[in-house]
């Protein structure tokens, strides 16, 4: 048997997987694994390593031992799977199990992994618990297709990517489970769209800012300084001049959506003076904290950056005398970008067109994944995301992903496999 006839055997075992796909799929949105605070990690992470143990994977629970999030009541447990081939090439597929709150909205039981009219539905499947379904599916149909895999597949499942991922894909690069030398390609299953492949990201920087000002007597605020006035001149001169500036620059990186190939600043939160929902006493505010998200482009590098924010707050102590101001570092992510040659774009693109029919796009994340891990960490150039599900789903009420765009992705990520080895 050649090329061809292997391909189109792995073809046809994913589309004889496809009830066992969809089940597995919604069996993982039953297991309400919400961040914050983790629920339900440690039972999700071995609901995983069972289905890759049934696939005669060897499987590992890897546990992010001194992570403050790393509790007796929220444990931080990962789970990686390997399934060995000859002596080629390492190839790992990750996907994150954690999923955000379900929040208001519904109109379906956001844990219920009902399935409907060719869609899965549920907090988390689009994001990205299908796309764990498609990676574990693709190696199996390489299996029963009983073509013979030149090297080995990995496949993890990990936490808290919705807060960082910290504790999980971080930790296996710190752990050297995921690193440069060992591990030769990385296929992370975020939900891009089945046609698109994801190339990178751009930064984030978090900071917070507090004023401080006086107390004093309501009936006589003369006598105190506002901490929120001073709060407020730091807001008006960053709408009014920063944000201008920041809406005219551009990335070269393929963004999606268009809207966010500028850099941008959003104000996260404002906590200031007495709480507006208690009994009132007669107080000038003294104290008032912003949190700021800046999302910064390759071009514009992170030290420019903070260097714009602490000209910020340079002049609001000139435009509101009396107060203090305090600059403070909360996270940054700095952008990444995979090689325009990586091996790993070009075998998606041809897996993608097999599949497909038609060539795929590359763009680049809005928001962070755990790609920067993968790059900063472990030093593996070659990563990308790729899995089934659209991104505008994620996060929003009555979340789905399409059943034709799991078994789609699935039979990429296979062909994508070999391609690699």
């Amino acid at each position: 048997m050649g090329p061809a006839a292997d391909t189109d055997r792995i073809l046809a075992e994913v589309d004889r997987a496809a009830d066992e796909i969809v089940a597995f799929t919604s069996d993982l949105v039953r297991i309400p694994t919400v961040n914050p605070p983790g629920d339900a990690y440690d039972v999700c992470a071995h609901a995983i390593g069972d289905e890759l143990a049934r696939r005669r994977f060897d499987v590992e629970y890897i546990a992010a031992d001194g992570r403050p999030e790393h509790t007796a009541a929220h444990p931080r447990v990962n789970v990686v799977g390997t399934r060995r081939g000859g002596p080629g090439p390492v190839v790992h597929l990750n996907g994150h199990f954690d999923v955000v709150p379900a929040g208001s909205g519904w109109t379906i039981e956001p844990f219920g992994g009902v399935v409907r009219d060719g869609r899965i539905y549920g907090r988390g499947v689009c994001d990205m618990k299908a796309g764990i379904a498609a990676a574990l599916f693709a190696v199996e149909a390489i299996s029963r297709a009983g073509v013979r895999m030149p090297g080995s597949v990995e496949i993890s499942g990990t936490v808290d990517e919705e807060s960082g991922g910290f504790a999980g894909v971080a930790y296996l690069a710190e752990c050297g489970r995921i690193a440069k030398g060992r591990t030769s390609a990385v296929i992370i299953p975020e939900p891009l769209n089945v046609d698109r492949i994801c190339i990178g990201h751009r930064g984030v920087y978090w900071f917070e800012v507090t004023a401080r000002g006086r107390i004093a007597h309501g009936s006589m605020p003369f006598l105190g300084v506002s901490a929120i006035d001073g709060a407020s001149r730091l807001l008006q001169i960053a709408r009014d001049e920063l944000m201008p500036k920041l809406a005219a620059r551009r990335t070269a990186m393929p963004v999606a959506p268009p809207g966010a190939c500028h850099a941008t600043l959003n104000v996260n939160g404002i906590e200031g003076g007495q709480r507006v929902d208690g009994i009132q006493t007669p107080c000038v505010a003294d104290l008032c904290r912003v949190v700021f998200d800046r999302r910064f482009l390759l071009e514009e590098g992170f030290d420019a950056t903070r260097a714009e924010v602490e000209d910020l707050v340079r002049r609001a102590r000139e435009a509101a005398p009396g107060v203090q101001f305090e600059l403070r570092d909360l996270m940054v992510v700095h952008p990444v970008r995979t090689p325009d040659d990586s091996p790993l774009i070009a075998a998606l693109q041809s897996s993608i067109h097999r599949v497909l029919g038609r060539a795929p796009s590359l763009v680049a994340s809005p928001g962070t994944y755990d790609h920067k891990h993968v790059a900063r960490i472990a030093g593996v150039p070659h990563c990308v995301a790729y899995g089934p599900g659209e991104l505008e789903l994620a996060h929003q009420p009555d979340e789905y992903c399409r059943i034709e765009d799991i078994i789609n992705a699935t039979k990429v990520i296979a062909l994508a496999i070999l391609a690699l080895m």
